[in-house]
């Protein structure tokens, strides 16, 4: 049920985002240089908008040499000439906005390339100049022994030195990403003054990336640190000032008690991705039970009143499963990764579809969970069609091949030559694009897009997913979880077996209760006494069911 909104809750709109996530150089391309571009972003506008999502998160798109996949940055207020121009990114806010689309764009706030400018003039500056202080200097690689390398597989320390300016300099990811001394007043004021910019060019937030690690200090994990938190609050409040509507997420793969501090009182990031749970869901899959799910989403209920989750599945990155235990890590890994080569960085660097072995029922399970948990749902382009990924590719470049359009050649992502492509298509075998494309499921009233669009459609119509309370039903099967999303009246009983046998379970609710009916998904519900609802669900089934009024 949608409700009219006063002026406050239209600057909550977050609340309300469904963000679908891509990256512009392999989108589509509409120059046929191999690489996809802003012009070709503004051409598929309309099918995002009509898949159902209201957000668009574009990845990074600033110079860069691209060792790193736009995350090292050469120059922050440059758009990188492959997708484009500064007009070009302007001509696509303005198309989306027409369209009720908001934009959200990648800062990379953490470290730039080291081909930086700020680089080059700090590691030939004196020591203890103020362009020296740009970054964070050592003699020594014994300083902030306690921080944890973060890229294992690649990295054996976070410090390299550096012949030029005789030192060595600190990163906590690559080697060729040296990271900002946010000591320095400048360094945080250049930042300011860069998102100012991005501000003025009419975008609606930022995703923050790597915020965790901005500040180090010895005898620390130098991760999540008390001057970390005054930095972002320091953030927010020139950002507002500039605009009072722009977002911030904060992208911090942290412990729970450690991602909800990102939010401060409400003064610091409007919204944290929900990194403590994503692993969970999986979990409970793997597992055919719903407690991983139940305790991930109690344990973090209890945020600000303005803020929200950002909740996900997968994304550009691997399935990251650091914060889990090394038993779960090592449970997960088998369960999903068998094969050495999907592992990374102790992660998984799998698309979503292939980590459900293609399995349609548990595909869309996957996706009713991520559009009835507490947040806003982020969808990462090409899981709606079911896209596959490809592992012989290096780093994480398996998961982000080119979005598949079309059965013709090169999946109707570009008409330049295969071998030039920005990176290859996805064309053999289940996940091929001749079989797995966006024209051919428009014109399939039950292919997997068609369901996406359809849940997005429903999950629309009701403000209880953005906006509502969530509460744990008791049930007598711990395969079956079920939970009431409430808001002003709009209530909607949400449940799920997540197991791959048939299941039947009593759902505890209110006594006084008219009988459910169900929006999406399917399931026998019949209404018994003393508020209990038996339900009988097939494998991997699920159900979100209307309730018009609760006592």
């Amino acid at each position: 049920m949608k409700t009219r909104r006063t002026g406050q809750e239209q600057s909550l709109w977050y609340k309300d985002a469904v963000i679908y996530q891509l990256h512009v150089r392999t989108f589509f391309d509409s120059d046929g240089n191999g690489t996809g571009d802003f012009q070709g972003l503004i051409q598929k506008l309309d099918y995002i908008l009509e898949l159902g999502a209201n957000t668009v998160w574009i990845m990074p798109f600033f110079r860069s040499p691209g060792d790193d996949d736009g995350y090292d940055v050469t120059d922050y207020r440059a758009v990188d000439p492959r997708y484009g121009n500064l007009n070009d990114f302007r001509n696509f806010v303005s198309a989306a906005h027409a369209r009720g689309l908001r934009v959200i764009i990648e800062l990379v706030l953490n470290h730039t390339s080291d081909d930086h400018p700020w680089f080059q003039r700090a590691r030939r500056s004196e020591i203890g100049s103020t362009d020296r202080d740009y970054y964070v200097w050592s003699k020594n690689d014994d300083k902030f022994s306690q921080a944890r390398v973060i890229f294992t597989d690649v990295e054996n320390s976070n410090w390299t030195w550096d012949p030029i300016a005789n030192a060595h300099y600190w990163h906590r990811f690559y080697e060729h990403q040296p990271d900002l001394n946010y000591n320095n007043p400048a360094v945080v004021q250049s930042m300011i003054e860069v998102m100012q910019y991005w501000i003025d060019q009419d975008i609606d937030g930022f995703r923050l990336d790597a915020v965790p690690y901005l500040i180090e200090r010895e005898g620390t994990s130098s991760e999540s640190l008390a001057e970390t938190h005054r930095i972002l609050k320091r953030i927010r409040k020139s950002v507002c000032e500039r605009n009072p509507d722009i977002v911030l997420i904060a992208e911090a793969n942290q412990p729970t008690e450690k991602v909800m501090e990102y939010f401060g009182d409400g003064d610091e990031c409007h919204m944290a991705f929900h990194f403590p749970l994503m692993p969970q869901i999986f979990m409970a899959i793997a597992k055919g039970k719903g407690q991983p799910i139940i305790s991930a989403v109690t344990r973090t209920l209890d945020i600000p009143d303005s803020c929200q989750w950002a909740i996900f599945l997968r994304n550009h990155d691997e399935l990251s499963l650091e914060m889990v235990s090394d038993k779960d890590r090592q449970y997960l890994w088998s369960a999903y990764a068998p094969e050495e080569e999907a592992r990374i960085n102790l992660g998984i660097r799998r698309r979503l579809a292939p980590l459900m072995d293609n399995d349609r029922q548990r595909i869309e399970l996957m996706h009713a969970l991520l559009l009835s948990l507490p947040g806003s749902p982020v969808l990462y382009y090409g899981d709606e069609i079911g896209m596959g990924d490809n592992i012989a590719l290096a780093d994480r470049h398996g998961v982000r091949t080119p979005m598949q359009w079309t059965d013709e050649a090169n999946g109707g992502f570009s008409s330049n030559a295969e071998d030039d492509l920005t990176l290859p298509v996805i064309s053999d075998g289940a996940y091929g694009f001749r079989r797995v494309n966006v024209a051919s499921q428009l014109d399939d009233a039950g292919s997997l897009l068609n369901w996406v669009r359809h849940a997005l459609a429903v999950r629309s119509e009701h403000d209880c997913f953005g906006r509502g309370t969530c509460r744990i039903l008791e049930t007598n099967n711990e395969s079956v979880i079920s939970f009431i999303r409430d808001y002003a009246g709009d209530i909607v009983l949400c449940s799920f077996n997540l197991s791959s046998d048939q299941q039947a379970a009593n759902i505890q609710l209110n006594p006084d209760l008219p009988a459910p009916s169900v929006l999406l998904g399917s399931g026998d519900l019949q209404t018994g006494g003393k508020g209990l609802l038996a339900a009988t669900f097939a494998p991997y089934a699920y159900h979100w069911a209307l309730i018009a009024t609760e006592s």
